[in-house]
């Protein structure tokens, strides 16, 4: 990729593995990468990647704040996520409110490119068998993503990845619609598709199911036009 295409993208969870993953892809293929990190600890990681690091936490941040932290980019992903061990509180306030106020802050600041990692089981019944977190977990990852799909001023996309693993990447992967089949998916591959999705105009205005599979990355996002 020449200079001349390199891309200011902007990346909520800046310190998350899939978001650490996707900053290096981003960053070897020439692209300007600016990480949101709410820890200052982390901001010799992001560096170290050769990204930008932006110290803003969604969770409390003022949205003119999250809106100067967007201005010239040329697509958002959101990254972020309550992680394991938080409550049920922060699953709203992270999964959902902050997607919310970002996607908010992006169409303020003139972006219209906007990536959501979401999560399988979203949009769909939530199953009796699961906890009270994890229940709310989807709660708040379906809302984050009802919210978007109104948004007619973004280009959205949503991808739903499988159960996450630290494998080494397999370059090869099942990129489909919504969907109720399960399967795993490993976190470096999930940042390989959406190192792909950011420049995939086809997969504007999808929710996407993404798996292990036996299609390239590239053949698999190219498919979906």
């Amino acid at each position: 990729m020449g200079a001349q295409d390199s891309k200011r993208i902007v990346i909520a969870g800046g310190h998350g593995k899939i978001a650490q993953i996707l900053t290096e892809l981003l960053t070897d293929r020439g692209d300007q990468v600016v990480g949101l990190i709410r820890n200052l600890d982390h901001t010799a990681d992001i560096q170290a990647l050769g990204a930008e690091p932006v110290l803003l936490d969604l969770e409390h941040a003022d949205f003119e704040d999250v809106v100067e932290a967007l201005q010239d980019a040329d697509a958002v992903v959101f990254a972020a996520g309550a992680g394991p061990g938080s409550g049920v509180v922060r699953k709203d306030s992270v999964d959902r409110a902050a997607a919310v106020l970002l996607a908010d802050a992006a169409d303020a600041a003139g972006v219209t490119r906007f990536v959501q990692i979401s999560a399988m089981g979203a949009g769909e019944p939530i199953p009796d068998s699961v906890d009270e977190v994890f229940a709310a977990y989807l709660v708040a990852k379906t809302a984050a993503e009802q919210d978007l799909v109104k948004r007619d001023e973004l280009d959205w996309t949503i991808v739903r990845p499988g159960l996450l693993t630290d494998d080494a990447p397999t370059g090869l992967v099942s990129l489909t619609g919504p969907s109720t089949v399960r399967g795993n998916v490993t976190r470096a591959d999930v940042a390989a598709v959406i190192a792909e999705l950011l420049a995939a105009p086809a997969a504007v205005g999808k929710i996407l199911t993404l798996l292990g599979g036996d299609m390239a990355v590239e053949d698999a996002v190219s498919a979906l036009a």
